[in-house]
């Protein structure tokens, strides 16, 4: 699918701040959010040898942070490592589409396994494909913000599903 055989990264602009994403052979390895590191990371626009799947995620995870909603299905994840529950946990949650969210017990039922929104909470944080996996579109049993480990925590949590639009998220409220 993808030409290079080493793991490649590089950094990319968004309006959540400077992204980067490290792919193989078999897919997207990891999305890592902004924070100190990414920043240093060398640019796509630098770097020749970026393959097209890879400049594609980058598009596509660059216009679901500007607001537009794009289905990130078609990205190919190397999900070599990855416990059958996480890649189920992952799977489901792709599913839920741009501006969208659900809780960790509605992905627990996805997967056939209704008393476990602990194990999805679990299996979310580990998660090394934000956006692509869209973890921040999950939420607490009763529509609360909760555990979100990448940089930033929950105000990044936040600031994803505001720049999504998603219902809730930075909305002004006409009678509260």
């Amino acid at each position: 699918m993808m030409s290079m055989v080493e793991p490649s990264i590089v950094a990319f602009e968004t309006s959540l701040g400077t992204c980067a994403l490290r792919w193989t052979d078999a897919g997207i390895a990891s999305v890592r959010l902004p924070s100190p590191r990414t920043a240093e990371l060398p640019r796509d626009e630098d770097r020749a040898g970026v393959p097209e799947a890879v400049r594609a995620t980058i598009a596509g995870i660059a216009a679901v942070l500007g607001g537009t909603a794009v289905d990130l299905g078609f990205v190919v994840l190397d999900e070599r490592g990855i416990d059958p529950l996480r890649r189920a946990v992952y799977a489901a949650t792709r599913t839920i589409p741009p501006g969208r969210t659900a809780t960790y017990g509605a992905v627990a039922r996805a997967i056939g396994r209704p008393d476990a929104a602990r194990d999805i909470g679990a299996a979310l944080a580990r998660n090394p494909f934000p956006i692509v996996v869209p973890c921040h579109r999950v939420l607490g049993a009763n529509g609360k913000l909760t555990g979100f480990s990448a940089p930033g925590g929950l105000e990044t949590k936040r600031r994803m599903l505001e720049l999504e639009g998603a219902a809730g998220f930075g909305q002004q409220v006409l009678f509260g």
